[in-house]
């Protein structure tokens, strides 16, 4: 909250800024209401350019008098000449004299009285010019701080703190477990732990104490066991605050798998952060346990619209922090998957792409939109190193340029610039390629655009399902994908034709995710036949030409 003005005084300094307006209105108006002009021709210039203006009238004014007065001089002394000639008229001469005099005289009054009337008009322009000037000095002063007003408001409407002291932990959820704290909320770092003071009132039972690991894997128990677990409890009497945040925190941890692995960056922390958090649009503090320094900096423009502050790292961190409300650990619901229906508002998957949309500065939202800038729809081919290899890549690169595809080849080193390549990305039609994390690069695809998974030999086709395939249908992405078969699969090379790698395959799943990496993930590579999978790309044609 540092440089925010107090919400409190925010909305007193609006209720007089308020009153004021329509103060300096009435008296602009009653003011004006005496004037000979109306408030709808009033002029506002320059003091200077007001008076000049004045003394311009005024000048022109006695000029013109001058000017009429000068001729009827003449043409009196005209009349008298005249009549001296004639023999007479001398009455007549004094009587015009006269008649002249009285009449100069009477239009230095008419001036003089125009003189003082330009001055009371040149004054109540003065007036009415500075009484908008003070409102619009204090319309800009409301429009200022407009935006703080704003978020003084969503403080009282999205803070849905509550009069009670509550703590709320939901610890029957496969993927994660989490902790809602309400009240006078003490986050301790040095002795990890959250703690809600009790008040005289509240119902907490006397024993409340809980305890959790904020990282969204909890069946991952080896992984888990490297998460720094929270405490939670309510206590009498606790610490005094050393920092006061306004709005609602958010404790997690960025451990685990979190700057290993670009799936689990986004299925095990990014995603099920933005489901807690994107209802308070912004005004949440997230506070991180097990600080990785390295993913903080990669995804920060992403989290910068998560959230307005600065994330705070508690390791080490001595100062207790004070919130009406905590969020202890991430909801998370399935592999790069929102459910609405589970949402604080509803929002989907279709919102946080529209947040990487917006963070990354992504040009597309679907293939169909804007400009067309390719002659051949692009597609991304995906490849990996070691693991899950494609041994035949230019073969492949061949047939898809042969069915009309603009091949963009990209390999590890190309990935690793994430706002740069989440744009080359959003620039293709189809993306292909073998199971593995790179295809979480789907979440930067276009709508409409087509995901085509390749699936190893091994049974594997439920689990590539899982994570890559029934995502796509919430990112609005059409999804095909080829299963290799058995002669495609480098373990014809290490296993006997009749060995259960190939015959029993389920076998190997029995023995555990261990066994299934070491067999079927980390030790095969792939050969495909290009001829069977022409049809896989074919269709994927099909799909980009009938957008």
């Amino acid at each position: 909250m540092a440089g925010r003005i107090p919400c409190l005084k925010v909305i007193h300094l609006l209720l007089l800024s308020f009153l004021m307006v329509p103060f300096l209105l009435l008296l602009t108006l009653q003011r004006t209401r005496m004037d000979p002009l109306s408030l709808l021709n009033l002029q506002v210039s320059t003091r200077a350019s007001l008076e000049f203006k004045v003394l311009e009238e005024s000048t022109r004014i006695i000029d013109e008098g001058d000017g009429e007065m000068a001729g009827k001089a003449i043409a009196l002394r005209s009349e008298t000449a005249a009549a001296a000639a004639g023999g007479g008229g001398g009455g007549n001469e004094e009587s015009a004299l006269h008649s002249l005099i009285q009449e100069q005289s009477n239009n230095n009054t008419e001036v003089n009285t125009e003189d003082l009337a330009a001055n009371k008009e040149l004054e109540q322009h003065r007036h009415v010019a500075g009484q908008i000037v003070i409102i619009l000095i204090v319309l800009v002063f409301l429009f200022e701080n407009l935006l703080q007003i704003r978020l003084c408001f969503l403080d009282i409407v999205t803070d849905d703190t509550v009069s009670k002291t509550t703590i709320a932990c939901d610890f029957s959820q496969r993927r994660t477990d989490t902790c809602v704290l309400h009240g006078d909320v003490r986050i301790l770092p040095s002795s990890s732990s959250v703690v809600l003071v009790r008040t005289p009132h509240d119902t907490l039972p006397e024993n409340a104490a809980y305890s959790l690991r904020p990282y969204a894997r909890k069946w991952e128990t080896p992984v888990m066991e490297l998460i720094r677990p929270i405490s939670i409890g309510a206590v009498s009497a606790a610490q005094e605050c050393g920092v006061h945040h306004a709005v609602p925190v958010v404790v997690f941890s960025t451990g685990g798998f979190a700057g290993k692995n670009f799936f689990h960056d986004f299925s095990d922390v990014l995603i099920p952060l933005f489901i807690t958090s994107f209802h308070y649009r912004g005004r949440v503090q997230f506070l991180i346990t097990n600080f990785n320094r390295r993913w903080v900096g990669k995804y920060a423009v992403i989290l910068s619209r998560m959230s307005d502050y600065e994330v705070i790292n508690l390791d080490g961190d001595e100062r207790v922090h004070c919130s009406g409300k905590a969020h202890v650990g991430l909801m998370s619901h399935s592999e790069l998957v929102i459910d609405p229906a589970r949402t604080p508002g509803n929002y989907s998957m279709a919102d946080f792409r529209e947040l990487l949309r917006s963070s990354l500065s992504l040009k597309r939202r679907s293939i169909g939109e804007g400009k067309n800038y390719y002659s051949k729809p692009r597609l991304l081919l995906m490849l990996r190193k070691g693991s899950r290899e494609l041994t035949n890549k230019r073969e492949v690169v061949a047939l898809t340029r042969k069915l009309g595809f603009k091949v963009i080849v990209a390999g590890p080193e190309q990935t690793k610039n994430l706002s740069r390549f989440a744009g080359v990305v959003n620039s293709c039609a189809v993306m292909m390629g073998v199971h593995g994390a790179g295809l979480t690069n789907m979440i930067f695809l276009p709508e409409k655009a087509t995901l085509v998974q390749i699936i190893p030999w091994g049974g594997l086709r439920y689990a590539c399902n899982h994570d890559y395939g029934d995502p796509t249908a919430a990112m609005g992405i059409r999804y095909l994908e080829y299963e290799v078969g058995r002669e495609e699969s480098s373990l014809v090379k290490q296993y006997p034709k009749d060995h259960p790698v190939f015959t029993d395959p389920e076998s190997v799943h029995r023995q555990g995710w261990n066994a299934i990496w070491a067999v079927f993930l980390n030790r095969q590579s792939i050969k495909l036949d290009v001829k069977r999978f022409k049809g896989v790309l074919q269709e994927a044609m099909r799909s980009f030409l009938s957008r």
